[in-house]
């Protein structure tokens, strides 16, 4: 960086500063470009984790034929099922401000305040619907390794093995993909700083 003179002119001095904030600026949109491909990937992850979590198998019964082909699939849970969708709506919506921040980042304009302000809005809205989405998924995963024996549910993890390492892993994924988001919040609330 070139250090401004004291008896530089007006213009000189305008731009120079000019130019260190748009290297600042090109750094913050840099991060939100990394940091919402992280959450594309992290969000399609898990919900591929998620939606080929599928598993039958055979278990004992006392009469004729002494067996019952049971299969378990995500969409057996509402908590599953809501963890998909909202998995889906943030995948889909991080493609989207993906492309919008690579465009800034290309033609190295800043974004306006304006629409800014909408993408962190959303971003805090997706972020409570991921977290909730992503503990109520959790929860039953738990109960399916654990089980309840205060009111007699069997874990089922000791059987469908399979099928519990695949909700396992996109739980964990969408963890991830929470934080993320969050801090996709905390780049825009430093980058408003800035301003």
């Amino acid at each position: 960086m070139a250090s401004i003179n004291p008896g530089s002119s007006p213009l000189a001095v305008e731009l120079e500063k000019n130019s260190q904030g748009s290297t600042k600026t090109t750094k913050l949109v840099l991060h939100d470009v990394i940091l919402r491909v992280c959450l594309f990937a992290t969000t399609l992850t898990s919900l591929v984790a998620l939606v080929t979590s599928k598993q039958t198998e055979m278990i004992p019964v006392p009469f004729p034929p002494y067996g019952a082909s049971v299969s378990a699939k995500f969409t057996d849970s509402p908590a599953f099922v809501y963890s998909s969708a909202a998995l889906s709506v943030t995948c889909l919506y991080s493609i989207i401000t993906t492309i919008l921040s690579f465009l800034a980042l290309v033609k190295r304009s800043a974004t306006s305040t304006k629409l800014m302000s909408c993408v962190f809005l959303i971003d805090v809205l997706l972020l409570g619907i991921l977290a909730s989405a992503t503990g109520a998924a959790g929860e039953v995963a738990y109960l399916g390794l654990k089980g309840n024996s205060n009111v007699g549910w069997q874990k089922i993890c000791n059987v469908y093995d399979s099928y519990c390492r695949h909700v396992g892993f996109s739980v964990l994924i969408s963890i991830f993909a929470s934080i993320v988001l969050s801090s996709l919040i905390i780049l825009y609330i430093i980058t408003i700083s800035r301003r």
